[in-house]
């Protein structure tokens, strides 16, 4: 029973520190634009950057690989 006595004022400090946080942020501007951030998380701004995955690969040089027959690798 002896340990409620620093439960309440510790229980009391937290939420008081909690309000303290939830004005720091109101006066900060943190709750300004809710509506932006949650749309523009989805919309797409790399539209210009190409996809490697749908760029089909570029075929080797023939002229930039030398010529190896079979029999070199004997």
């Amino acid at each position: 029973m002896d340990v409620i006595y620093g439960l309440i004022p510790g229980m009391l400090l937290l939420g008081l520190a909690a309000v303290a946080v939830l004005f720091w942020a109101a006066r900060s501007g943190q709750f300004d634009d809710l509506e932006g951030d949650a749309r523009r998380i989805l919309l797409d701004e790399d539209e210009d950057e190409v996809d490697p995955r749908r760029v089909p690969d570029a075929e080797p040089d023939q002229d930039s690989t030398p010529d190896r027959d079979a029999s070199s690798w004997r």
